[in-house]
């Protein structure tokens, strides 16, 4: 593994072989597109780049937002040690001799280290542990990235060390603009190839890689590699008595090509991060509004991306009596019911069930008197003294004798 980031990256730039996504890096904060808000002008990462103070940071997104390469522009922009290591990889020892180095070539030259940490969540927390007192004491300062929320992944004492920047995935806009850029790149994108893309070709490309930058121009250049170009014109001759650029064939890049370059859409779902919270959050919202549609929709995307239809079902149990409850007592039945079916039909099977009860659940009218009630009990315990349960509503488990009260009540 090379410990210079510098180093790697200028091979991989040389390397022809590398992916379009590989090629086509920025390389400086001008070339890079998208998370304005927080790489826009005045925002504080983009002061602490330009001023080179960057603190220890963690960067996290989904895949293709721009994280390593964010890295890799801090590499070229930084008058610091840049050293690359990879969460997959990284073992104890080499990461010893990696904070050791730092450690002596701070003292002996001055000059700091930046540790970039590629998928820092793959990090158990004896790895992480060993960061802690090197990016505590100003050793070193440390990038780290990941796809994964680091408020739950990553040691909450090296969170709390370092700086969290969310990335956010690209928009459509931002992807066509991309495209456009690696299709008029001569020296490191497909600018020799002459192609011709349609616009609707370009906007489906965009639409269907989800904000993932890689992906999308990793699409692009297998389209344009094996579609083939389109009949030649009659070679031009140019005042040289060589070839025109323009006389050679055009690839035409049609929304067909696009289609079967990307194939089927990749629905980005993590069943242990934000979207998994956030689309059954979604599903949720839809059946409280009774919108049918939107419930089906975000239904059939945690089905498509392979979620558990288990927790699905627990999910339309606890809507059942929280929403709906005393509305429509029968919800409770029919979600107990779907529950007992998709763990009796399994998959694929289990959808049409948990179909059939969702699209009952938007239906059904809504009371979350019973929810509320509980909830107000709750806070009242909770704010004031627990009160003594009144002699009314005490359990009398034992006989009264009538003579024995009227006696103590006479003294």
């Amino acid at each position: 593994m090379q410990d210079l980031f510098g180093e790697a990256q200028e091979i991989e730039t040389a390397n022809t072989a590398a992916p379009l996504a590989t090629r086509m890096r920025p390389r400086s904060l001008e070339e890079f597109v998208g998370q304005e808000h927080i790489l826009g002008p005045g925002k504080l990462l983009r002061r602490a780049i330009e001023a080179d103070r960057l603190p220890s940071v963690i960067f996290y997104g989904p895949p293709g937002s721009g994280k390593t390469t964010l890295a890799r522009v801090i590499a070229e922009m930084t008058h610091a040690k840049f050293v690359r290591i990879s969460g997959v990889e990284s073992n104890v020892s080499e990461m010893r001799r990696v904070l050791a180095s730092a450690t002596n070539r701070l003292r002996t030259t001055g000059k700091k280290t930046i540790l970039f940490v590629d998928e820092i969540h793959h990090f158990n927390k004896a790895q992480q542990d060993i960061l802690l007192p090197d990016v505590e004491g100003g050793n070193l300062r440390l990038i780290g990235a990941t796809t994964y929320n680091p408020f739950f992944y990553v040691n909450s004492a090296l969170v709390s060390r370092s700086q969290v920047f969310r990335l956010e995935p690209l928009s459509v806009e931002q992807l066509e603009q991309l495209i456009d850029r690696a299709l008029a790149d001569k020296e490191r994108g497909l600018g020799n190839y002459n192609v011709k893309m349609d616009g609707d070709a370009r906007r489906h490309l965009a639409k269907l890689s989800d904000g993932d930058a890689r992906k999308c121009l990793n699409a692009l250049e297998i389209g344009v590699l094996t579609t083939p170009p389109s009949v030649a014109r009659p070679s031009a001759v140019a005042s040289e008595g060589r070839a025109s650029e323009d006389a050679r064939p055009p690839i035409h890049f049609t929304l067909a090509v696009a289609e079967e370059t990307i194939q089927q859409k990749a629905v980005v779902y993590d069943r242990a991060g934000d979207a998994h919270y956030d689309t059954i959050s979604a599903f949720i919202k839809s059946m409280r509004a009774s919108d049918e549609k939107g419930a089906m929709y975000w239904l059939a995307n945690m089905l498509h991306a392979g979620e558990d239809f288990r927790f699905i079902a627990r999910r339309i149990v606890i809507f059942a009596s929280e929403d709906i409850g005393l509305a429509d007592p029968e919800a409770l039945q029919l979600a107990i019911a779907t529950q007992q079916a998709v763990e009796f039909v399994g998959m694929p099977e289990a959808r049409i069930p948990l179909a059939h009860a969702t699209a009952y659940m938007c239906h059904a009218s809504k009371s979350r008197e019973a929810y509320d009630s509980l909830n107000a009990a709750t806070e009242q315990i909770e704010a004031e003294q627990t009160k003594a349960v009144p002699e009314r509503l005490k359990n009398k488990h034992f006989p009264v004798n009538p003579k024995t009260v009227r006696n103590i009540s006479e003294r």
